[in-house]
């Protein structure tokens, strides 16, 4: 940041005569005088362009002070601007990381002292606090400036940033508020002017005496080639003087370090991939917004050294030699880097040579083999030409089959829209009154106010007023979906653009005006309009702009409002591609992106289009004409399920306010976009249909019990069977949803009446799975209660399986029926099989609670099961498990409460001798089947096992001789497994 070596030369001092020769010729021209009379901030730019070549001393000294003091910046938004990026630091972290803001405390704590100004040239001393234990540090800042411009500075702090450090912030700061404070002397050429030979001498030995050390050299270097006459320094006139300020001819820019930003960009893309160095990037981009803004010619040098960077990217290079394609991060970048150089191509402001110098560096970056091409083919195919409607969701010339213009102007890649409408927009943009370093941080951000600029030679017409005709003429034009899932990101992304700068603008009634005809003109436009009424598969959807238009008219023009947002729910892609009330594949997805591989953002237009219906239905509210409409739309044009549901969900928050009486209307549209969603998505089963389910119920009751009953006559073609036996009749008829209905005695037996008809139909349609739920809910009503014991037992000839009758059953037990429990018990029996070596079946807990019911029972009903026990089970831990629990006690009471038995049950006698005869023969036959492929490390687990079988022979007479005969055979068949046969011998004898 150091300063040029030299400036522009000036003249060398002048005598006396030579001086008032030239002032009185001035004098006589009457500029000092006219000069002395203008304004502060006149003088120095008359000053800047006007004395070209002429001597500053020719102008008298008062004039000299004004220019010299005028020249430096006036305001501190400039300074602003060029000591911060303007993003959002993290909160806390404003002083520590602007620069602008530490500048600013370092002004307010007095450390700016010894400040001189010297011509058009700024210095003084900052001192700042050290760290913990550090000592005070001194900086020396040095300014130079021109027409009311910084061009120049130089810290001794060294900090090499984008932008200015905080020491030179607060020296200029203090110029700025403290300005009569500032001593001020004219440019030293001006002084040197008014000294003769000695003092002049006298000046230039004490100035070499005091820095000697790094001047001498120099010095003997100039006066060498100033006493050789032919040198060069002597055939120049004047002298250079670096506090003189510049010529019209020299450049005249605010500083800026070009290196520092090549490095920083450069830098930054190098970690692309992270959040952080695309948010600064974007916040430099920003910075050439703001330069762009204030028409600082910094603006388009800041972009050139950035775009320089960019296309040194090496990733560019990569990604064409692997035929890949940028990431969505860098892409975007990309493009707003072409945004703004739209911006400065085109801006008014600029001169014709620059904008020549642009395009020949524009056009020499084109042809650079890494310079990125844009994504996106903006022309239709073939097979997508094709209409959504006969043309007469008289309309076109004859014989036009096809849109006329299919480049769409929003999403393009070089936003003619955007901006055109940004500029109009600026040229109506109300200058902020105060300083604001952070624009877009905190709740507290205000909206940005415009006002109507006249466009001049055109009578009534205003900036504004254009802005918004444009920025609507872009969005409601018909226009292919691109090519590509980034450029139609980009589509997307744009229109948001587009809309967050239309809902900044207050609307007046001119402006209201001026959305009325535009929203006509769409309604009329034919093929040319995306509101039209001949639409093509694939032109973008309008829901995003209808949107907004919808709100924006609601106040002013209802009708126009409803008529736009009804006209642009089509989505045409789908209109075309599935019937009416077809639902997706996936029907609480959005359509699968392999059936429309081009519509690669179809879940997001769905979710706008939900978005309008939305709007719409809450607009509508109490309207009954305008939602039928709106509920016919949704009907025609919604296809995902999910979106259906959705809607339903808000329609009906929408309806019933916690403080006022429910909208019926809007309730019955809400219950009728739900039973829709049920009838979608009746074949497919998800977790989120029991969560539709409960849903409805609730809608259903929130209008009244008739609704309730409605669901549930017609639940064949809305629920499964055990959705509308688990949820829909027992939320239906829960206290809860009793006491909300408020029904006398009559009302509710007809509702409980209609809940027990439905599980009966249930239990017949699905007995496996609703059997059980219907028998709960019909055990207050005999009759009803008998006709699903009937449907369980008819279901159990028919083959309902083991699993569901036992649960069944162990109901029927709690309800205090234990002979239809012990009948259910055995018809499950008779369905089941376990295998010898399936003793963790899940069934074993409820065929022991079978065997314990029989038993308490009584001893006929105990007799009555064994049979079934021995031929369903062939597990002998089982066998012997149930033998011995029936041998601990008595069988209980009969069916009439007479004791049936006063002893236990012995097992060797009836009906236990049968089962205990099963368990031996189940032992035996497990043996041998587990000796057949036993392996040494589970010779443990079988000693065990004939542990176990040992005490099952022991319960019969003879089972001492039984069990040693069945020893004795195993150690003959299976002789050769030594060692097994030993541990047989040791442990049995």
């Amino acid at each position: 940041m150091d300063p040029p070596a030299a400036k522009r030369s000036r003249g060398c001092p002048a005598g006396p005569e030579e001086r008032d020769a030239g002032a009185g010729a001035v004098r006589g021209r009457g500029r000092p005088e006219a000069l002395l009379d203008l304004s502060a901030k006149r003088v120095a730019e008359t000053w800047a362009f006007e004395q070209v070549e002429e001597r500053f001393s020719r102008v008298p000294e008062p004039v000299q002070k004004r220019i010299v003091f005028w020249s430096f910046p006036r305001s501190e938004r400039e300074i602003c601007m060029y000591s911060s990026l303007g993003y959002q630091p993290p909160e806390g972290e404003h002083d520590a990381r602007v620069p602008f803001t530490r500048g600013l405390h370092l002004l307010q704590s007095g450390a700016v002292d010894r400040v001189l100004q010297v011509g058009f040239h700024l210095s003084g001393n900052i001192r700042e606090l050290g760290g913990p234990g550090e000592p005070e540090r001194l900086y020396h800042v040095s300014i130079s400036f021109d027409r009311c411009k910084i061009t120049s500075v130089s810290c001794g702090c060294d900090n090499r940033d984008l932008f200015y450090c905080a020491h030179v912030v607060a020296l200029s700061l203090y110029r700025i508020r403290h300005a009569r404070q500032v001593e001020l002397r004219l440019p030293i050429s001006e002084t040197l002017s008014q000294m003769n030979r000695d003092q002049l001498q006298k000046f230039v030995q004490y100035l070499i005496s005091a820095h000697h050390t790094e001047v001498l050299p120099t010095a003997q270097r100039l006066a060498d080639e100033i006493l050789l006459l032919g040198s060069e320094i002597n055939l120049v006139h004047g002298a250079p003087d670096p506090t003189a300020g510049a010529g019209i001819e020299d450049a005249n820019c605010w500083h800026l370090d070009e290196e520092q930003i090549q490095e920083q960009v450069k830098q930054l893309l190098s970690n692309g991939g992270y959040y952080g160095a695309s948010q600064q990037l974007r916040s430099m981009f920003c910075k050439v917004r703001e330069m762009l803004r204030m028409r600082d010619s910094n603006g388009a040098r800041m972009l050139i050294l950035m775009t320089e960077q960019f296309l040194q990217d090496p990733r560019l290079a990569l990604w064409r030699q692997q035929g890949a394609g940028m990431t969505d991060k860098c892409r975007q970048l990309w493009d707003e880097l072409g945004a703004l150089w739209v911006c400065v191509v085109l801006s008014p402001h600029c001169k014709p040579e620059e904008r020549v110098s642009w395009l020949q560096l524009l056009g020499k970056w084109d042809k650079l083999d890494v310079c990125p091409l844009e994504e996106g083919n903006y022309s239709f195919d073939g097979p997508s030409l094709q209409p959504t409607v006969a043309l007469s969701p008289e309309l076109l010339q004859k014989g036009n089959t096809c849109i006329t213009n299919t480049e769409g102007w929003v999403g393009h890649p070089l936003d003619p829209i955007g901006c055109l409408c940004r500029a109009l927009l600026e040229a109506c943009r109300l200058e902020e009154e105060t300083l604001t370093l952070y624009p877009d941080s905190g709740p507290e951000k205000r909206k940005t106010a415009y006002q109507h600029v006249p466009v001049p030679g055109s009578p009534g017409e205003s900036y504004l007023a254009l802005a918004l005709e444009v920025a609507l003429l872009g969005l409601g034009q018909q226009r292919a979906l691109p090519e590509g899932l980034y450029a139609q990101d980009k589509v997307v992304r744009s229109e948001e653009q587009l809309l967050s700068l239309l809902e900044e603008v207050e609307l007046d009634e001119r402006l209201v005006q001026v959305l009325r005809k535009q929203a006509g003109l769409l309604l009329e436009g034919g093929p040319f309009s995306g509101f039209g009424e001949g639409l093509f598969r694939e032109s973008v959807p309008m829901h995003t702009c209808a949107r907004y238009l919808f709100t924006a008219l609601l106040p002013h023009d209802p009708d126009l409002a409803y008529r736009l947002a009804l006209r642009a729910m089509r989505l045409p892609v789908l209109e075309t591609a599935l019937p009416a009330g077809e639902a997706h594949p996936n029907p609480l997805d959005s359509i699968m992106s392999n059936r429309f591989p081009r519509w690669f953002i179809l879940g997001h237009l769905e979710t706008r289009q939900c978005e309008l219906a939305s709007a719409m239905l809450t607009a509508a509210k109490g309207d009954p004409k305008w939602l039928h409409a709106v509920l016919g739309s949704i009907q025609q044009n919604i296809h995902s399920p999910a979106l259906l549901f959705k809607l339903a969900q808000d329609a009906c928050k929408t309806a019933t306010p916690a403080s006022a009486p429910p909208d019926t209307t809007l309730l019955g549209i809400a219950l009728e976009l739900g039973l829709q969603v049920m009838r979608m998505t009746l074949n497919t089963m998800t977790w989120r249909r029991r969560e539709m389910v409960r849903w409805l119920v609730s809608c259903a009751t929130e209008i009244g019990p008739q609704a309730l009953m409605n669901i549930m006559q017609n639940w064949y073609s809305l629920f499964t069977p055990v959705e509308a036996a688990t949820i829909v009749a027992v939320t239906g008829t829960t206290h809860a949803t009793l006491s909300r209905l408020q029904l006398d005695a009559a009302r509710r037996e007809e509702l409980w009446a209609c809940a027990r008809t439905l599980a009966l139909q249930c239990a017949m349609k699905d007995p496996q799975n609703c059997a059980l739920p219907a028998l709960t809910l019909c055990e207050k009503n005999r009759a009803a209660f008998e006709a699903a014991y009937q449907i369980v037992l008819d279901a159990a000839a028919g083959g309902l399986g083991h699993a569901h009758l036992f649960p069944v059953a162990r109901y029927m037990e709690q309800r205090g029926l234990p002979l239809r429990a012990y009948k259910l018990a055995t018809l499950a029996l008779a369905q089941l099989s376990i295998a010898f070596n399936q003793d963790s079946h899940p069934a074993v807990n409820d065929v022991l609670w079978a065997c314990s019911l029989s038993h308490s029972l009584g001893r006929h009903e105990l007799s009555a099961i064994v049979p079934l026990i021995i031929r369903s089970i062939h597990c002998a831990p089982m066998l012997s498990d149930i033998l011995r629990r029936w041998t601990l006690a008595a069988p209980g009471l009969g069916p009439l409460g007479a004791r049936r038995a006063t002893k236990p049950l012995g097992a060797d006698r009836a009906p236990l001798c049968q089962l205990l005869d099963a368990a031996v023969a189940a032992y035996i036959a497990t043996s041998h089947s587990r000796l057949t492929h036993i392996s040494p490390r589970h010779y443990g687990d079988f000693i065990e096992f004939l542990g176990q079988a040992r005490e099952t022979f022991l319960l019969a007479p003879d089972g001492h001789l039984q069990f040693a005969q069945f020893l004795e055979n195993l150690k003959q068949t299976y002789k050769g497994k030594k060692k097994l046969m030993l541990l047989v011998r040791e442990r049995f004898g």
